[in-house]
């Protein structure tokens, strides 16, 4: 299988369960007009924390969140270059639609590999937490340098599915800690 499936399938996730929450979200009604209207707001979406163990090292809570939140960053960003190259072993560059989400893949990654880097320097953060991390942040590295050079192919599949590896990883270590990532 290649990494560009999983990645697509951890998107189709993300946008289900986006389209679920925009499913209850409340309406608005702008009309000033409208004579039915109160001035009572609707209820809207509860967010409600993940739960974590009561006795987690408050340093793995704050670098699991974080990393985390680079996890979808990053994922939200590199699945339009997963799309747009999706059955090819060399990525036409030339086309717009490749070219384009290169770029936004590429910063993303750079962005989301300095973020990852900051969460394993976390202070206190155990070893087992932010070994993983550091490897995530090596191999988005990795990956953006490949698609900086407009590489495809088992080279781009390998690494993404390294980046994938190091991401399972590091979640693993959070959810043993007691939170999550």
């Amino acid at each position: 299988m290649r990494s560009s499936h999983v990645c697509e399938r951890g998107l189709a996730a993300s946008l289900i369960a986006f389209g679920i929450g925009l499913a209850v979200v409340p309406t608005a009604s702008a009309d000033p007009n409208d004579a039915e209207q109160t001035d009572t707001p609707a209820p809207g979406m509860v967010t409600v924390p993940a739960p974590t163990s009561d006795n987690v090292n408050p340093a793995a809570a704050v670098a699991c969140k974080q990393f985390a939140t680079t996890l979808n960053f990053a994922a939200t960003n590199y699945s339009g270059f997963a799309d747009a190259t999706e059955g090819t072993d060399l990525p036409d560059y030339r086309d717009p639609t490749v070219r384009n989400s290169n770029v936004t893949a590429r910063t993303a990654l750079r962005e989301a590999a300095a973020a990852a880097m900051t969460a394993a320097a976390t202070p206190g953060l155990q070893p087992e937490i932010a070994a993983p991390m550091r490897a995530w942040s090596v191999d988005a590295t990795k990956l953006l340098l490949i698609m900086g050079l407009r590489r495809g192919g088992d080279t781009l599949d390998n690494v993404a599915t390294e980046l994938n590896n190091d991401a399972y990883n590091a979640q693993t270590a959070c959810a043993a800690a007691g939170t999550h990532a």
